[in-house]
């Protein structure tokens, strides 16, 4: 099935589809508590205005910067045969200082 591009007319990705799940770790953590920046693995397709409408959507925040970056495959190699993991996509968010996401 041939994927359209985020930007074409009369493509939209939802926000449930942007955001594909936030990324909880030591790092994250930290972030948030100090900076107000959360992070999510987001579709490959999603540009940064793509992230902001989502999040704002689905947290009811208000985002003052989205930084994104693609993440490559990391290579694995069992017994006879390499692969490698699936390439993705990064998101780091940074909030008004007044908002705030609870994960948990």
């Amino acid at each position: 099935m041939a994927q359209a591009h985020a930007n074409s007319p009369g493509s939209r990705l939802e926000p449930y589809q942007i955001i594909l799940r936030p990324l909880v770790t030591e790092k994250g953590f930290h972030k948030a508590e100090r900076l107000n920046q959360y992070a999510f693995e987001v579709n490959v397709l999603a540009n940064k205005d793509d992230v902001r409408r989502a999040v704002e959507e689905l947290f009811d925040v208000k985002v003052v910067r989205v930084r994104t970056q693609n993440r490559q495959g990391k290579p694995r190699r069992t017994k006879f045969r390499q692969s490698a993991t699936k390439a993705w996509k990064k998101a780091v968010v940074t909030l008004h200082e007044n908002d705030r996401i609870n994960f948990f």
